[in-house]
């Protein structure tokens, strides 16, 4: 996804954090400087809906406005045929696949 809060604030002549940060606490949701730097500058981890939501409000559009798809790193993070193949061929030249145990392990005595 991309992050899109600078442009759709210039659209509505917010030009700087701190006017943004000040139109945000005008709607109910205070956000700390360093928060506020984060959402200006760069793609931020995660958003809460609720902030999103406010965020939306004052800049008066929807969340798709905000977060723009790219389809083109979707795909490119998908493993290849190619890759696939490799991996699996690699697999059965290793060995048998081993899984994992859950549960008490049965080595250790009963508490």
């Amino acid at each position: 996804m991309q992050w899109n809060l600078r442009l759709k604030a210039a659209e509505r002549g917010i030009w700087k954090s701190t006017d943004m940060r000040r139109r945000l606490a005008e709607a109910g949701l205070e956000i700390s400087a360093g928060k506020m730097s984060a959402l200006w500058t760069g793609t931020p981890v995660s958003v809460r809906l609720d902030d999103l939501d406010v965020i939306c409000a004052v800049l008066d559009c929807d969340p798709t406005a905000l977060l723009i798809r790219e389809p083109a790193k979707v795909a490119a993070r998908r493993p290849s045929e190619a890759a696939a193949v490799n991996a699996s061929s690699n697999a059965s030249e290793a060995g048998p696949v081993i899984a994992p145990r859950f549960g008490r392990p049965r080595s250790e005595p009963p508490v």
